[in-house]
């Protein structure tokens, strides 16, 4: 080990030596001391290559006591330190700091709790605290119920080991049963008369004392039930549920010469009453009265065993510990893990903020754990874990994600009960409408209303409903994307000119495209999904996010292109600034006639002969024909900056109320509800604005009625055949391949994304469920002539981001835990159902604003770029070295491959974009194939130990390892039966090495040891 040899330790070793040196020891087994002056002792039959186990004493013992892993975990303490006061000439505890996990202390003024801290201790207090339990009266599984009862077992026990004189116990127990008033509680306000007196301790127990024998035990203050302060304290929601108490009692008095210390460990947690500010049973019991002189000190004694008893190994030290000597070692341990700073370097009264992620400490319990030792650390980084195998049965896969999602089917629908679940459904129903909204639009454009905003909205509610109740992963969301948009416009085009029915064809497509859907799902095709790791994950999500970024752009510029800024406005010429109507010319006559003849019914106060032009307005003056004249007649409000400050408004009020959940303003509750209501309340708050102002900003336009679609050559039931040649039905299966590989890279890389393991997703995933029904709706969408849907990965990524749960009761101080998402199908299903019938809602959307929506979509791109690794490891590249975060990788990987790395993701988006924004998308999937291969030929230029921290191993890899590792051992088996492979060796070795220094400490102090074989 090479350290120093421990002072507190060296009786033990000496006296073990001495027993070696006389002869006692196992004739069996021969005694190594190390530099660290550890015993190990080893058969001599053993053979162990390469051992070499070197472990403190205090390791040993908590070895001894910790290592059955078949125990039940040790419930969390809550610890409370009372510090024994004067007030109105009467004693009292009061209430000084408390502890779940971090130090609350009460601050000077006595109103207040400090911020949770993490507890800086003094080492000196540390090894006080060590003396007063080798020192002081230790009961342990104490059968006590009421504290007056532990109260006289502990004085009892100290006059009894002569520690306390007889004629000092009733004082003790009197100031030991003395009234616990806790911060909760308001402070006792002493009379006029009593200001300016004070009271020593003597004379109040001299007053006290004298009628101690007349007083009941209830007139002391001391109830076994729980008051009403307890019930009602708030601070129970940040205890975990089934916690137990540790009380820390501390004080100085003037009838004791030297320190009252005892330590209690009660054999049931039992509820004292009023010692503890929270109804929670008490386990422990720290009892510390010195001399006067000292209260400093033992407050720090006091905050020294608090501390400890919030530590998760000493806790569990302290619930197993057989006697004085195992909480020795585990202060002993605790001391080993001492980090001590330089007193010149460092200021005391500096409050340590906790960490934002606080250490586990398995990895210091696993050392004394028998099921830990001889396993190897495992390789770095590691797979996505898709959980997908290939089965090789016909359907197999489909049968296997049935089987899967059918246990949870109840739980998906009622687990959805939460009011987070109605932020999730408006927010995601906003952002699913506008998607409608704008590729319907597109799509009405591109196949001159073949498809458009009714059909659009009619698939997205036919096609979601369907897929969120049956399908395997019902948060991911579905949608159009750009992709099908232009496959459609070439289609449509190529159908225009060559005389060749677009809904017919379209139709067989859809046709083609389901039966090979269903052909990959038969075949359990998806287990490609196993060759997409984190570099074409991220490739993927940074793409489809850099779209809705780019789009809400470029759709917030336009708004300066229909409504420019009247840069060359001048005040000062208002008057001369008009516009006139003026009637049409001579050639225009005929057509006036008409419009007006058309008009005469509805409005017949209009006619050809007294038509006033100057009355028209701008709207009537064109509409009959008319013509503006003047330099006012363009002049437009700034509708432009009224936009943007709606647009950019909106996208930065939610990212600002989405962080408000960790700042310091208002309770944690109200926070919460902030920030799961924050792109509803932004929504809110500028349509709500815009609606103020008045301005004729653009508006959300939804249809009103459902209506038999615009184009006249086309009704709800596309017909598969009459209009195309019978050789079109089979030449359609071409276009339909690379739609085919269009949807299954689109659906199966989103789903990948949303079943990556940071979501912690417990009801497991389902690919070829997802794909099977993708496949039928492509058949059924076809059919009725709606547009085709597959998975959206930003919406779908925001749709887990606004599901995310979080841990409700943490301790102070300390950050939530994320807990996974709420999985279930319900919001996705009132989602769709929303979005079916928002031409009924028609009335009140026509109220939003599109740059709010603009906003709403900026959002949703940025927010989806948070979690990327990809994002974290471009901005390396402008940050200096020394200011660069503390990412894990970095500790694993050299800096010029991470930028290496990087740059190839950065080539490769690049190259998406470009085919993207040009004709060529149309080839957009086999593209994302080719990451795959661009992936695998990163092997060539990385190491497996570089890939498996900046990306995942691919599924060879981790196969071929797995076929050496054989290979190796069928060497080894070939060379000799006898010759058992090393990693089985060392495990034998060290069981056997702990089972033998169990049964030496067992017998060396006393305890009778268990030994099985």
């Amino acid at each position: 080990g090479g350290r120093e040899f421990h002072p507190c330790r060296s009786s033990l070793w000496q006296r073990l030596g001495q027993q070696t040196k006389n002869g006692k020891t196992c004739s069996q087994c021969w005694v190594l001391f190390g530099m660290n002056s550890a015993l190990s002792i080893v058969p001599r039959t053993l053979s162990l290559p390469l051992l070499c186990v070197v472990v403190s004493p205090a390791a040993e013992r908590l070895r001894y006591i910790l290592g059955d892993e078949d125990d039940a975990p040790t419930p969390t303490l809550f610890t409370e330190m009372d510090t024994l006061q004067h007030e109105g000439g009467e004693l009292e505890w009061r209430e000084s700091a408390r502890w779940v996990k971090f130090e609350e202390k009460v601050e000077e003024g006595g109103e207040r709790w400090s911020k949770p801290h993490v507890s800086t201790l003094s080492l000196h207090s540390l090894f006080e605290l060590r003396t007063c339990l080798q020192t002081g009266s230790i009961l342990l599984d104490l059968e006590g119920y009421s504290l007056p009862q532990i109260v006289d077992e502990v004085v009892e026990r100290q006059v009894e080991d002569g520690l306390l004189a007889p004629e000092l116990r009733e004082k003790v127990v009197f100031v030991l049963l003395r009234k616990h008033r806790h911060q909760t509680k308001k402070p006792i306000h002493r009379s006029l008369a009593d200001i300016g007196k004070s009271s020593s301790t003597s004379e109040c127990l001299s007053v006290c004392v004298s009628t101690y024998h007349s007083q009941s035990r209830s007139m002391n203050d001391i109830s076994d039930a729980p008051s009403t302060d307890q019930l009602k304290n708030k601070f129970m929601k940040k205890i975990p549920r089934d916690a137990e108490a540790s009380n820390v009692l501390v004080g100085e008095v003037d009838f004791l010469e030297k320190p009252f210390v005892a330590f209690v460990r009660l054999a049931q947690a039992t509820t004292l009453g009023g010692l503890t500010e929270v109804p929670v049973p008490t386990r422990f019991l720290f009892v510390l009265l010195g001399p006067q002189g000292k209260s400093k000190s033992y407050n720090e004694i006091g905050r020294a065993i608090a501390t400890l008893m919030v530590d998760d190994l000493f806790s569990d030290v302290a619930y197993k510990a057989r006697d004085r000597e195992d909480l020795i070692a585990g202060i002993d341990e605790f001391l080993d893990e001492v980090i001590v700073l330089p007193p010149g370097e460092w200021d005391p009264k500096i409050r340590i903020e906790p960490p934002k992620k606080v250490p586990s400490a398995d990895m210091r319990k696993s050392v004394f754990s028998l099921n830990e030792l001889g396993q190897m650390n495992g390789t770095a980084g590691g797979g996505g874990g898709s959980g997908e195998s290939l089965d090789g049965r016909f359907c197999g896969g489909l049968f296997l994600d049935i089987k899967r999602k059918l246990p949870w089917l109840l739980s998906d629908f009622y687990d959805a009960f939460h009011i987070q679940s109605i932020s999730a459904v408006l927010f995601i129903y906003l952002g699913c409408i506008t998607n409608a909204i704008t590729f319907g639009g597109l799509l009405g454009d591109a196949t001159d209303n073949y498809q458009g905003v009714m059909e659009s909205f009619l698939g997205t509610a036919l096609a979601g409903v369907v897929f969120c109740c049956f399908g395997g992963q019902p948060l991911i969301i579905l949608s159009s994307t750009g992709p099908i948009l232009i496959f459609e416009k070439l289609l449509y085009e190529f159908s225009k000119s060559n005389s060749i029915d677009y809904m017919e064809l379209r139709l067989w497509i859809g046709l083609h495209s389901c039966f090979q859907c269903l052909v990959l799902v038969a075949t359990d095709a998806s287990y490609i999904i196993k060759y997409i790791t984190r570099f074409t994950e991220e490739g993927f999500s940074s793409l489809i996010s850099f779209i809705f970024i780019s789009d809400a752009i470029k759709k917030m510029a336009g708004s300066f292109k229909y409504y420019p800024i009247n840069r060359g406005y001048n005040p000062d010429y208002v008057t001369m600034y008009k516009c006139d109507c003026q009637a049409p010319t001579q050639g225009n006559i005929s057509l006036l006639s008409k419009k007006l003849h058309s008009l005469s019914t509805s409005v017949p106060q209009l006619n050809g002969t007294a038509l006033d032009w100057s009355q028209l307005s701008k709207k009537e003056c064109l509409k009959y024909g008319g013509s503006l004249v003047g330099n006012s007649c363009k002049y437009v409000p700034d509708l432009a900056l009224m936009s943007f400050i709606l647009f950019f408004g909106t996208y930065s009020m939610t990212i600002t109320l989405k962080k408000f959940k960790f700042s310091r303003y208002f309770p944690t509750k109200c926070r919460t509800l902030i920030s799961d209501f924050a792109i509803i309340i932004s929504i809110l708050v500028f349509c709500t604005l815009d609606y103020l102002l008045n301005l004729d900003t653009p508006k959300l336009h939804v249809p009103t009625e459902i209506k038999v679609p615009d184009s006249p050559c086309r009704g709800w039931i596309v017909k598969p055949f009459g209009k195309n040649p019978w050789w079109m039905y089979l030449a359609s299966f071409v276009p339909a391949l690379l739609v085919t590989i269009l949807i299954f890279m689109d659906q199966q890389i989103s789903a990948v994304i949303v079943n990556r393991k940071e979501n912690k997703l417990k009801k497991g995933c389902g690919y070829h469920l997802d794909l099977f029904w993708v496949g039928i709706l492509m058949a059924t969408c076809s059919f009725l002539g709606l547009p085709w849907y597959v998975a959206a990965t930003v919406i779908s990524i925001a749709h887990i981001d606004s599901l995310k749960m979080e841990s409700e009761s943490s301790a102070p101080g300390e950050q939530p835990q994320f807990l996974g998402v709420r999985e279930q199908r319900l919001t996705g299903i009132l989602v769709f159902v929303l979005t079916g019938v928002s031409i009924f809602l028609a009335p009140v959307l026509q109220f939003i604003p599109m740059p709010v929506l603009y906003g709403v979509f900026l959002y949703m791109g940025v927010a989806s770029l948070g979690g990327i690794q990809f994002w974290d490891r471009i901005k390396l590249f402008l940050m200096p070295l020394k200011h660069q975060p503390d990412f894990t990788y970095l500790r694993h990987v050299p800096l010029r491959k991470v930028h290496l790395f990087t740059l190839v993701q950065i080539i490769c988006l690049a190259v998406l974009w470009i085919l993207k924004s040009t004709v060529a998308a149309i080839v957009f999937p086999v593209m994302i194939l080719g990451l795959m291969v661009v992936r695998k030929m990163l092997d060539l230029v990385f190491s497996q130990h570089d890939l498996a921290w900046l990306d995942d191993i691919l599924p060879e890899k981790d196969k071929k390892k797995k076929e050496d590792e054989k290979k190796k051992k069928d060497r080894k088996k070939s060379k000799g039966q006898d010759d058992d492979s090393n990693e089985e060796v060392r495990k034998m070795s060290l069981c056997t090495l702990i089972h033998v220094e169990r049964i030496v400490y067992s017998c060396y102090y006393g305890h009778s040891a268990n030994t099985t074989q």
